[in-house]
């Protein structure tokens, strides 16, 4: 890598950022793979790891790199197409594009539907409802969090067997049901919040495209409610309508 000119008029850690950028574009750095650590990328330009830790900083904040706790910074991989239709399988989209999908328990619960939920789901008010929290990855790239509720009637070791699973479509194989459809979608934007910003690795001020949405067992009878924050910058949602 070039050592940089010091006695240039533009700020050091810019400096540092375009010669990263540089390499991400020429394919020095390819997506997916972990940077060189700070020190190493200091010696390189001749600067301290401050300068580079802002570096870093500004190219996360233009989704360029992801910082992991504790392992690094990685170069973000290209957008997930990501097509929204009548059957809708996070990892049959993930796998199709030759990434390795990943499911996580984050929080498994039991909770009295709201009038809202109960609506949805065709259920009484206060009816007792499994929810499902899990986040989903594209090889070790977080892409969205997902709420899931299901009736705790129906369903009663929901939670357990997607902590086993990481999977909602294995739950529901597990009672039976080998097939369901979306029956109503509606995204909408916003800022993530610190909680998910920090559990899909986004710097704070980032969008996420928020997916709320029922599904339906093949007789039309309610099975979820979902509300999903996808990673804004590591999707592009493809609307298919046959």
């Amino acid at each position: 890598m070039t050592t940089l000119n010091q006695d240039s008029g533009v700020a050091l850690w810019r400096r540092v950022a375009d010669s990263i950028e540089r390499g991400i574009s020429d394919g020095s750095y390819p997506a997916g793979e972990r940077l060189p650590g700070e020190n190493e990328i200091a010696e390189a330009h001749r600067v301290n790891r401050h300068t580079v830790r802002r570096a870093l900083a500004a190219l996360a904040e233009r989704g360029l790199v992801r910082a992991e706790r504790g392992s690094g910074t990685y170069v973000e991989t290209s957008r997930l197409a990501y097509p929204l239709r009548a059957r809708t399988r996070f990892s049959e989209i993930v796998g199709a594009g030759g990434r390795e999908p990943r499911g996580r328990l984050l929080n498994a619960s039991i909770e009295p539907a709201t009038r809202e939920l109960a609506r949805q789901l065709e259920l009484k008010p206060g009816a007792p409802l499994a929810r499902i929290e899990g986040l989903r990855l594209a090889d070790r790239t977080p892409i969205c969090i997902g709420t899931t509720w299901l009736s705790a009637e129906r369903f009663p070791d929901a939670g357990k067997i997607y902590r086993r699973t990481g999977s909602i479509t294995k739950v529901l194989a597990q009672y039976g049901i080998r097939d369901y459809r979306r029956a109503s979608t509606r995204i909408t934007a916003a800022i993530a919040d610190a909680g998910d910003a920090a559990r899909l690795d986004l710097a704070l001020g980032r969008p996420v495209l928020i997916v709320d949405a029922t599904d339906v067992d093949a007789g039309g009878a309610p099975l979820l409610a979902i509300h999903a924050r996808f990673a804004a910058e590591r999707v592009t949602f493809e609307v298919e309508t046959d």
